[in-house]
């Protein structure tokens, strides 16, 4: 016999799956995560070496070949329109305005990924700058693309991929399904340009904690000069770690491929408490600590309810026939619980002394809120 029953029996006795029984299988879970051994990290996935970063590429284009979405005359369209007629050799009769429904001014992006070669071929976004109602169907015009500085990094071109439509009848109701102004290009521009790599010159290498932590810092300068060797590494704050590095480029980039694989135990985070008001979601880290502190909840519940009555006169009498409303008011107040806490208590007798209380996660909102308010929550409380 199954410990789970017969078939027969787990048909006729179906589970609720309701919010209690999710805190009953998440709970052993989250006391697994948290009193186990700290896991040690790869250097690469928390930190990063200074200068190895995308750069953002901006340009302006014109989309043609569209089915009567366009801008419909705007001017700054029409002139490049004109723009791109006259370096293709052809020129448009004085004063005369090519119609514009089939093409779109629209603004260019993509993102130039660290190392990037000449050659190299990269996604780009496409959103239009007027009032253009859909670029389905729309083909990209040679485009530049330029970075920060003003240089032209890559040129865009290429067929769009639009994944939102819309559609408008005569009477003026409309249908719109998710963007259709906007739309990518795979591999739709060609890098011409190379950022200079951070590694082609001397001196020290910089690496840099994804997030700022003093115990961490030190850590990661203690496992580099343990691999490598004493001095090697230098902890300049809570963010970043200086690396001594030869000069040869070959060198500097094996050195930093071996720092990027070390391990190192991580200091623990701090004690936080994350509320997202919008959505009810609570997160509460580890290392969370309540003072003794007693906590009454319940729900307390006002109904009133509004009737029409009619009263009727004596018969033979000079009264008249009148309607009178009629109210009642209920309370319900089931009775409230109370949760002590002990000092010290740690995440997991929080759950636990919530969850007993009976507390949605609004509730639960207010429950902390009110902690943090008494001075009785050891840890920073962040409403996102």
């Amino acid at each position: 016999m199954s410990p789970y029953g017969s078939r027969t029996e787990l048909i006729a006795k179906p589970r609720r799956f309701g919010v209690r029984w999710l805190w009953r299988r998440i709970l052993p879970l989250l006391l697994l995560i948290f009193s186990g051994e700290a896991q040690a990290d790869r250097i690469k996935d928390i930190a990063r070496f200074a200068g190895i970063r995308a750069n953002a590429l901006t340009g302006y284009g014109l989309v043609v070949g569209l089915s009567g979405t366009g801008d419909d005359n705007l001017d700054y369209t029409v002139q490049s329109m004109k723009s791109t007629a006259a370096r293709l050799g052809v020129t448009l009769p004085p004063g005369i305005a090519p119609g514009l429904k089939n093409a779109a001014a629209v603004i260019v992006t993509a993102e130039l990924p660290a190392f990037a070669k000449a050659g190299q071929r990269l996604d780009i976004t496409v959103a239009a700058l007027g009032k253009a109602k859909s670029l389905r169907g729309g083909t990209l015009l040679l485009s530049p693309l330029v970075g920060a500085d003003g240089e032209v990094y890559a040129l865009a071109q290429g067929n769009l991929a639009v994944g939102g439509f819309g559609a408008e009848g005569k009477d003026g109701s409309k249908l719109v399904v998710n963007t259709p102004s906007s739309g990518r290009v795979p591999g739709g521009a060609t890098v011409e340009r190379e950022v200079p790599s951070p590694f082609a010159g001397g001196g020290a290498i910089d690496l840099n904690l994804n997030e700022s932590d003093l115990s961490t810092a030190t850590a990661v300068a203690t496992a580099i000069n343990a691999a490598v060797g004493g001095g090697t590494a230098t902890a300049l704050d809570a963010m970043s770690v200086r690396i001594t590095a030869p000069t040869d480029v070959a060198r500097r980039i094996a050195l930093a491929g071996q720092i990027e694989n070390l391990e190192v135990n991580a200091g623990a985070p701090p004690a936080k408490v994350i509320i997202n008001a919008r959505t009810g979601t609570v997160i509460i880290t580890a290392n969370v600590r309540v003072l003794p502190t007693a906590i009454a909840h319940g729900n307390l519940t006002v109904r009133v309810t509004e009737t029409t009555g009619v009263s009727q006169p004596a018969p033979l009498s000079n009264g008249q026939t009148v309607i009178v409303p009629q109210s009642s008011v209920s309370i319900d107040a089931p009775p409230a619980h109370v949760a002590l806490f002990a000092p010290g208590i740690a995440l997991a007798d929080l759950v636990k002394a919530i969850n007993a209380l009976g507390a949605a996660p609004g509730d639960l909102v207010a429950i902390l809120e009110a902690l943090k308010q008494a001075g009785a929550l050891r840890a920073e409380l962040v409403v996102i």
